[in-house]
């Protein structure tokens, strides 16, 4: 038993650690040696991995009892410059904690994946921790195997398996520090499942910047001080609103109020909602432009009776076309929206080529297409032929003509062919609605080509 006047020594932390500092153990009460080579490390590490494999994460306790005479009571115990013994310790035993992931993790993770979307494990556990958590909530598929699955398997060293040829790979921390920049693209690029394990906040800021050069959008989850490096250099740093820090929080981008990797995702599928929502509102509203241009540009270079008036554009822009295009926004989400790959920034925006062209080119060129139709329809049934409209505009407009001939002799007066002029306007006006209302059927599709990415 110890003195009374003794100080105790207390160490946790992870267990291969903390056996690395102890050369003696207890058992039933008693402080026994434990040599480099001992039966007691070969049971402790049967037992690590039997822990560590069913996803616990375990820890490792140690500690010593201090010479009274060396360290009195009163002593002085500086954590920052040590000045106690953190060596020859005793190894007490080692404790394991589930701390089971969310219902609903495994199932985000699965729509992250058929989204494009690569999830990558970093933490501090150990290895065979880390590695069974990962296959638990799906970041290392069912059908993937590690380097070590593969040599387990086939009864061979780690170092005789190809890592090309493996689909998911577990690195742990002292090996992250020993990969050049090429080395860690090259394991990125090679692997679509990566567990990183036992890695320091350095290394989580280095692996965020591998990506970064590859080109990928990177987010970053953190809840801690040490991940506030991460978090700042991340395209998008998410700090946990419960269990995060304000350090975390203040160099966030965004706060996850419930703590839940779910809800992630949830924000993904509704930022490209969103997105796709604009997109149609946008190509809806661009489609009415061309066929309220082009009777201006008719009237001024063919020199017609102009075909649509401004006061009916005015009706298409703030009447017809203004709830349909508000509507959109509410749309509810494609059925794909969460199987495609993510948008490249460089060419998948907002506006982009196809948008315009098929906007544009297609529906626009269509609308145009049918005013014109009507407009030079109902002008020949009422005696202009389309020859007869060339050059015609300005004796159609001049007030004090009363007598303008059409295709077949007849004279039209002022007030007539105001009134004709006027019937054309709205006869335009109609097709335009009646082509927008077949638009707005057809921007709703999943088809739609403004849609598809290029």
């Amino acid at each position: 038993m110890p003195d009374e006047d003794q100080h105790l020594l207390v160490m946790k932390g992870a267990p291969e650690r903390i056996l690395d500092r102890c050369t003696s153990i207890l058992l039933n009460g008693e402080i026994v040696d434990m040599p480099a080579d001992s039966e007691q490390r070969v049971k402790f590490e049967a037992a690590y991995l039997e822990l560590g494999g069913m996803g616990e994460r375990v820890l490792g306790f140690c500690h010593s009892f201090l010479d009274a005479k060396e360290y009195p009571k009163g002593y002085a115990f500086d954590n920052e410059n040590v000045n106690f013994p953190l060596e020859g310790l005793t190894f007490v035993g080692l404790m394991a904690m589930i701390d089971p992931p969310r219902a609903n993790v495994p199932e985000a993770v699965a729509k992250c994946k058929s989204a494009g979307i690569k999830v990558i494990m970093v933490t501090g556990d150990h290895p065979i921790t880390a590695a069974a958590i990962a296959k638990n909530v799906g970041i290392i598929s069912d059908g993937s195997n590690t380097v070590d699955d593969i040599a387990k398997d086939m009864g061979i060293p780690v170092e005789e398996v190809d890592p090309s040829k493996v689909n998911a790979a577990v690195v742990h921390g002292s090996k992250l520090k020993e990969m050049t920049a090429e080395d860690l693209d090259a394991l990125l690029s090679n692997h679509e499942e990566i567990v990183f394990a036992r890695t320091s906040p350095q290394q989580k800021l280095i692996i965020v910047e591998a990506f970064q050069r590859s080109g990928q959008i990177v987010a970053v989850t953190g809840d801690g001080v040490n991940d506030s490096p991460a978090l700042k250099k991340a395209d998008i740093g998410i700090a946990m609103g419960i269990a995060g820090s304000d350090v975390s929080k203040e160099a966030a981008d965004m706060i996850l109020l419930d703590d839940n990797f779910a809800s992630i995702v949830t924000g993904v599928e509704e930022g490209r909602l969103i997105f796709d929502n604009l997109k149609k509102s946008i190509a809806y509203t661009l489609t009415s432009n061309i066929p309220e241009i082009s009777p201006f540009l008719f009237f001024i270079v063919l020199s017609i009776p102009l075909p649509l008036g401004t006061v009916t554009i005015l009706f298409i822009d703030l009447g017809t076309d203004l709830w349909p295009a508000i509507s959109l926004a509410y749309e509810k989400a494609e059925s794909d929206i969460m199987l495609r790959l993510p948008r490249d920034p460089q060419k998948d925006r907002l506006v982009n080529e196809r948008l315009i062209s098929v906007s544009y080119g297609q529906i626009g060129m269509i609308q145009a297409s049918a005013g014109f139709f009507v407009y030079f329809v109902i002008m020949a049934e009422n005696g202009f032929r389309p020859s007869t409209l060339l050059g015609i505009r300005k004796n159609w407009d001049d007030l004090t003509n009363e007598s303008v001939e059409d295709s077949y002799g007849q004279q039209w007066s002022y007030i007539d062919r105001k009134i004709l002029e006027y019937t054309c306007h709205s006869a335009f006006f109609v097709s335009i609605v009646i082509v927008q209302w077949l638009t707005l059927s057809s921007v709703k599709r999943e088809s739609f080509p403004s849609l598809h990415r290029e």
